[in-house]
């Protein structure tokens, strides 16, 4: 291929037409800010995904890295299909692929460093249900494309511009999985007795996750644990009630120690505690925060903007001279924060934990979370996940809620809702009866009120969604306040929908 014969995807997706199997088709808004992600095979098609291989061979080229990239894919019935898709269209572009096979998420980010390559490539549609597919791809170790490497890809293959070359190879490499887990385990064994519900929802960290608890020593006690990508029982999110709820029932129904749930790719892990109460990953930070700052004075953590206001306020991290730092909320936006500032760890509400060096490596792994939670309790052995929980100053949160917004309009209608917001601050007008103090605009806005109380709404960075979050350090009535005052100004936008779950 040459450039004067460039062929730009088509951005009109038609099914079931002769073009639909020979021409490359791509709808634009799959590039997103820090992942590639369609709908399979409404939003993109086959050749669709080879032009996306071809691009990011060439965007590995233009970047003068090495041609090599360690390929992975989630446990989804057409997840391989896709991934074959990819690596064809990387190899057309002249990259060596080390293809790992079905993996996890950070087990695909873990390959870099053991595999030392410079690229990585992981098929994965993550938490969403089934019917979505992805990509989540990086170059620096332990980071993953952000807006600008996600921008510069999505010129490349929508104007057409991947360019053949010589060179591309392709070999399997086994063993990448034993070697994840020999790392995540290394030579800790419990000391306490520890009993888990272990919550995969039939998804890919079916795969590893029992016999990661069993290896520490923990007893586990299974929960939905057959690989199965029709997803029986629910899609695996821990960040949906639907997925806390079970993990609850599970624990009181065997008596467990906690509950420890992965989403479809394992990056992210879910908590609920020895009573049953379904710990939002930010609190489970905060928790976890505490220790390590015991163990690591004076260490900076950073919070998605999503997560409680306790990292900045809570009187034992001030004590051990740890740090709070906000930022955009995103798994690529987190782990280049993390990095940049030297950080000892992120947390995020969605539960993508980023845990740096000396514990990980600064990716995002629900696996490491799960270890390091393990190893918590084992230091505390005289207190239960609850006990730890019921330690913390007291606030009420909200789930995370999404309501629907067309990825086409989401950004404007944000945009729109912020300046409302900004001008409700600077207009002196009250939320929840309370004076605003301040509108941090970061990433979308995060109303604070005069309480340390606040509500925040932004765009979903992967689906037609905006996201709502609240809380109160008061009450749960002044939480249900917070959130019907944001929720009024959100709906004078006609566009946006319904949630997908509320208080």
């Amino acid at each position: 291929m040459t450039p004067s014969s460039k062929i730009v995807p088509l951005t009109k997706v038609t099914q079931n037409s002769w073009s639909f199997l020979r021409d490359a088709m791509i709808t634009p808004t799959g590039f997103r800010e820090y992942d590639a992600r369609w709908k399979y095979p409404e939003e993109i098609n086959l050749p669709g995904i080879t032009a996306l291989g071809l691009g990011l061979g060439t965007q590995i080229r233009r970047r003068g890295l090495k041609p090599e990239i360690a390929v992975g894919n989630d446990y989804r019935d057409y997840s391989l299909t896709i991934k074959n898709a990819l690596m064809l269209g990387l190899m057309q572009a002249g990259i060596s692929v080390k293809d790992i096979g079905p993996a996890l998420s950070p087990m695909a980010y873990f390959s870099q460093f053991h595999l030392d390559v410079p690229a990585v490539a992981m098929v994965t549609a993550s938490h969403n249900p089934n019917g979505w597919t992805g990509v989540k791809m990086g170059f620096q170790r332990p980071l993953t494309h952000g807006p600008d490497e996600m921008g510069e890809l999505r010129d490349i293959v929508l104007n057409g511009e991947g360019q053949v070359h010589t060179g591309g190879a392709y070999e399997f490499v086994d063993g990448v999985r034993e070697a994840y887990l020999d790392d995540l385990v290394g030579d800790f064994k419990m000391t306490r007795k520890l009993k888990v519900v272990c919550a995969t929802g039939n998804g890919t960290a079916s795969a590893f996750a029992p016999e990661l608890f069993e290896r520490l020593g923990v007893e586990v006690v299974p929960s939905h644990n057959t690989l199965d990508y029709n997803f029986p029982h629910y899609n695996p999110n821990p960040e949906a009630l639907e997925m806390l709820h079970d993990m609850a029932d599970s624990v009181k129904a065997s008596g467990a120690d906690l509950a420890l749930g992965f989403d479809g790719d394992g990056d992210r892990c879910g908590v609920v505690d020895n009573e049953g109460q379904e710990i939002f990953a930010d609190k489970v930070g905060v928790i976890m925060a505490r220790d390590l700052s015991r163990i690591y004075p004076n260490a900076t953590f950073v919070a998605d903007v999503k997560s409680t206001g306790l990292y900045a306020s809570d009187p034992e991290l001030k004590a051990n001279g740890a740090k709070a730092d906000y930022w955009k909320t995103g798994h690529s936006h987190m782990k280049r924060r993390v990095h940049e500032l030297g950080a000892l760890a992120g947390f995020e509400k969605s539960g993508h934990y980023f845990l740096a060096e000396p514990i990980g490596r600064g990716y995002d792994c629900g696996m490491r979370v799960a270890v390091e939670i393990c190893k918590l309790l084992d230091r505390n052995p005289d207190q239960t996940m609850a006990d730890l929980n019921r330690a913390l100053p007291r606030t009420w949160a909200t789930p995370t809620m999404s309501p629907w917004c067309a990825d086409t309009e989401k950004y404007d209608v944000l945009e729109r809702i912020v300046t409302r917001l900004v001008a409700m601050h600077e207009e002196g007008k009250t939320v929840a009866g309370r004076a605003i103090s301040e509108v941090v605009t970061v990433n979308g806005a995060r109303v604070i009120l005069d309480n340390g109380a606040w509500g925040l709404v932004r765009a979903s960075s992967n689906t037609p969604n905006l996201v709502v979050v609240c809380e109160s350090p008061e009450s749960e009535s002044e939480m249900r306040e917070i959130f019907a005052d944001i929720d009024k100004v959100i709906r004078t936008e006609p566009s946006v929908g319904a949630y997908d779950q509320t208080i």
